[in-house]
């Protein structure tokens, strides 16, 4: 899925491109066809999870605000995300890549630690995508903060946050465990940290998710 990722390689192109078809016209996955290492997804040698939490299953999802695909695939993996079982986990991680990704990075972090990220994490990808409430590129701090303030944060409170400690240390662990599982693009999921999920659209990446779900599942008992 390498080729239909939206890398950060080529972040204004796919700026200016539609959607690409496998995204806006996928087709229906057979749920249960195989998955095949290589094929489907590909093995993180020595992989752990991003965020291990009492033995559940991780499911780890490499996104960008700024990502138009993330964008399209976010309604799609909610739903999927309400119907998983007490052992799964999903654990958002924003991709740490530098330049104008870096800006809605810092604030998906303040926002998490402000306690209006539930609130307001769907809704950033629809004012910067759809609405065009927030810049793309370009975007100042307070400009984000004083966006966020509709979901109850105090404008002053989040950029301080944007620029803690606290969050710097979040985005060079999030940078760190990207590199290590060789993440090139958004959205990108990760099980377990031991499985890059490939996938032709997002209905098939959803599909290896499962299969990848059952997998260690069955590994754990």
């Amino acid at each position: 899925m390498k080729s239909r990722l939206f890398r950060h390689s080529a972040v204004l192109l796919a700026l200016a491109l539609p959607l690409p078809a496998f995204a806006a016209n996928a087709a229906a996955a057979n749920p249960m066809q195989p998955v095949v290492a290589g094929q489907d997804y590909e093995v993180i040698d020595n992989g752990q999870p991003f965020a291990p939490a009492g033995g559940k299953i991780e499911v780890a999802e490499v996104f960008g605000y700024v990502c138009i695909h993330c964008a399209h695939f976010e309604p799609q993996f909610e739903a999927w995300q309400a119907k998983q079982a007490a052992d799964v986990r999903v654990t958002p991680v924003p991709a740490v890549f530098g330049g104008y990704w870096m800006p809605y990075a810092r604030a998906y972090y303040a926002a998490e630690q402000l306690n209006v990220l539930k609130a307001s994490h769907a809704e950033v990808f629809k004012a910067l995508h759809f609405s065009g409430e927030l810049p793309l590129q370009n975007a100042s701090d307070n400009e984000i903060a004083n966006w966020y303030a509709r979901y109850g944060a105090n404008p002053a409170q989040f950029v301080l946050a944007m620029n803690s400690d606290a969050t710097k240390a979040k985005l060079q662990k999030a940078f760190d465990w990207e590199r290590a599982t060789q993440v090139e693009g958004t959205p990108t999921l990760i099980v377990d940290g031991k499985y890059r999920v490939l996938g032709k659209d997002f209905d098939d990446v959803l599909r290896i998710t499962d299969a990848l779900i059952a997998k260690e599942r069955a590994a754990k008992k």
